[in-house]
């Protein structure tokens, strides 16, 4: 499955991609504050994205300019949740691909994911701080709720939303 929109191609990772996503996670997250015990830059995941999402009902997209990828994020069900809910993950962009549209159109791609899976719910974990995030997020329908949903481990995350499929 691959798209392009402007300058990105958004596609689905491949083995190749694997160590690439894994700096990119290993680069923002800390840029946030988020690199100690309870957030997902310690999942054994990162260092095997391709392989973590190639499961029934989840799927992790790359972001790639010019042939370099410059983010990613996916979808999963929830640990912990509803059969009808999924958790957007792992969804980081390098600075220079923030701001210029490719995060809305990756989001959109993960939530079309989503309900072609038959995921009712999207739901999402974030920090204070990442501000930019929160507000593509709003612009997408998710609403803020109150706490944490199912079992990530990610108890460092002190902001929640929650996007219900019409």
């Amino acid at each position: 499955m691959t798209g392009r929109s402007g300058d990105f191609v958004l596609r689905i990772a491949q083995a190749a991609d694997d160590f690439a996503i894994a700096a990119i996670i290993r680069a923002v997250m800390p840029a946030f504050g988020a690199c100690g015990a309870g957030f997902a830059i310690n999942d054994p995941e990162v260092d095997g994205m391709s392989g973590a999402y190639r499961r029934p009902r989840a799927a992790y997209y790359v972001v790639e300019t010019a042939g370099r990828v410059v983010g990613g994020g996916g979808i999963a069900p929830l640990e912990g949740g509803s059969f009808g809910t999924c958790e957007l993950r792992k969804m980081y962009l390098l600075p220079e691909a923030r701001g210029l549209g490719a995060g809305a159109r990756l989001l959109a791609r993960c939530l079309a994911t989503a309900r072609g899976y038959g995921y009712r719910a999207c739901y999402l974990e974030t920090l204070t701080g990442m501000d930019a995030a929160r507000r593509l997020y709003h612009r997408a329908g998710f609403r803020e709720i109150p706490a944490a949903l199912g079992a990530t481990g990610h108890h460092g995350c002190d902001r929640y939303f929650l996007l219900e499929f019409p």
